[in-house]
């Protein structure tokens, strides 16, 4: 990409299609979908997400997904959401965060609801948007952070072929206060490796 580079001006598709999955931007309506897949997850959840303390009401749910549409167009925060392909169900979130368009860098979060937890679809959409980050959107570095002590979500990045980078030690509070270590997973474009 030339620099500069305004990222409003850039287009392209808010959704893409996996095996199973169809991941897209989000719409009116989905708080209602992701309302239920919370309630059913808080416990699950609850460690590591902050927003998932407790329940969320459908209303309260929503408006997290109508801010997530404002900031898609304006290209500061890619939210995504997963619907499973064979009955339009929702499967969980995703998206593309602490986004630096001038690299450009991204970072790949993810949840699924717990009913649907290790069946492959986690790391079917991070490979999904590790592919569309790279071909589509010119990515130069995407990266997995998670809690030393979550142990799934790591796992997840380990096989979408993601590299353990770093661990910064004491980097931000737990939602329980506590201190914690997060690690830093990373991937670069097969034809633009760092340089050692």
């Amino acid at each position: 990409m030339a620099l500069p580079f305004n990222p409003l001006l850039f287009d392209f598709p808010d959704q893409i299609e996996t095996e199973r999955l169809i991941v897209r931007a989000p719409r009116p309506g989905d708080g209602a979908h992701s309302c239920v897949a919370i309630a059913e997850s808080l416990e699950e959840l609850r460690p590591w997400m902050p927003w998932a303390q407790v329940a969320p009401t459908q209303d309260e749910s929503e408006a997290v997904y109508r801010r997530a549409i404002s900031e898609w167009h304006a290209r500061t925060n890619l939210m995504m959401v997963m619907f499973r392909k064979s009955d339009g169900l929702f499967v969980g979130g995703t998206g593309l965060h602490r986004i630096d368009w001038t690299v450009p860098r991204f970072e790949i979060g993810y949840w699924v609801r717990t009913s649907l937890q290790r069946q492959g679809y986690v790391t079917e959409a991070v490979n999904g948007l590790t592919d569309f980050s790279f071909n589509v959107l010119g990515a130069q570095r995407i990266e997995i952070r998670c809690d030393v002590l979550n142990t799934r979500s790591a796992a997840v990045a380990q096989r979408a072929g993601y590299t353990l980078e770093a661990r910064f030690h004491h980097d931000s509070r737990g939602v329980d206060g506590s201190l914690r270590d997060t690690l830093i997973f990373v991937r670069f474009p097969p034809e633009n490796p760092p340089q050692s």
